[in-house]
């Protein structure tokens, strides 16, 4: 089909995959929405209301065309599919997540989605790094993308060049400092390496080094979860 095809990091748009993710662009950056196809199959139901609802407001137009779903999604419990321009944000001066070099698609999706629900509403993100824009992702982070600022930096020095105020605690294996005896000072950023190789050992030469206790009988915390824990308790932390 002409104009649908997989998408590419270096393309100018990008797509929602299934219907929460879809109608969180509707809700909050409709503007950038170019069209919705929904699949034949779709459940009619007040959700699905919502969003032809939604389309008509913003004008958006809406299309039923299973497919189209052949082509961007061979999930079978993929029933919407929505099509919008890539958009740049820039993080705000409150508290940050910092991902450094992030590989696996789905766990940045996650890992947006637990920022959002936790407050935090700023990631920023140290190349080389996994594209934030990936179908993938989005889809992971159930439209939470929309919701927040990102900003994705060339290096580490780059990133404290433009936010010198923020209070870095870098999460390690080998730190002394306990999570649950770290008093978080906003605003902070809560910085977290690679899924597989974890953060530089000279992080620990400008940040406070921190460390999640769990049981030997494990490797190590997925990424995910480890900043699922580190938000919930810095959250909690500052509002006490």
């Amino acid at each position: 089909m002409a104009g649908i095809k997989k998408y590419k990091h270096d393309d100018k748009g990008s797509y929602t995959l299934g219907l929460a993710p879809t109608i969180d662009l509707l809700l909050c950056k409709p503007e950038l929405a170019d069209k919705i196809f929904t699949h034949s199959n779709i459940e009619k139901n007040e959700n699905t209301g919502r969003l032809y609802q939604l389309c008509a407001k913003h004008n958006v137009p809406i299309e039923e065309n299973d497919k189209v779903f052949n082509i961007l999604s061979q999930k079978g419990n993929c029933f919407v599919i929505g099509m919008f321009q890539k958009f740049q944000t820039v993080l705000s001066e409150t508290s940050h997540i910092l991902l450094v070099s992030p590989s696996d698609a789905g766990n940045v999706g996650n890992i947006i989605r637990t920022a959002v629900g936790f407050g935090i509403k700023n990631i920023g993100i140290i190349k080389p790094a996994v594209d934030v824009f990936d179908p993938k992702a989005i889809r992971a982070s159930m439209g939470a993308l929309f919701y927040i600022n990102f900003e994705n930096f060339e290096n580490m020095d780059s990133y404290r060049k433009q936010y010198p105020n923020h209070n870095l605690y870098a999460f390690t294996i080998d730190a002394q400092t306990s999570l649950s005896a770290v008093k978080f000072d906003e605003p902070y950023s809560l910085i977290f390496g690679n899924e597989a190789t974890g953060l530089p050992s000279e992080y620990s030469n400008f940040c406070k080094t921190v460390t999640i206790p769990y049981s030997k009988k494990i490797d190590s915390l997925n990424l995910a979860s480890a900043i699922s824990i580190a938000a919930y308790i810095a959250t909690i932390a500052t509002e006490n």
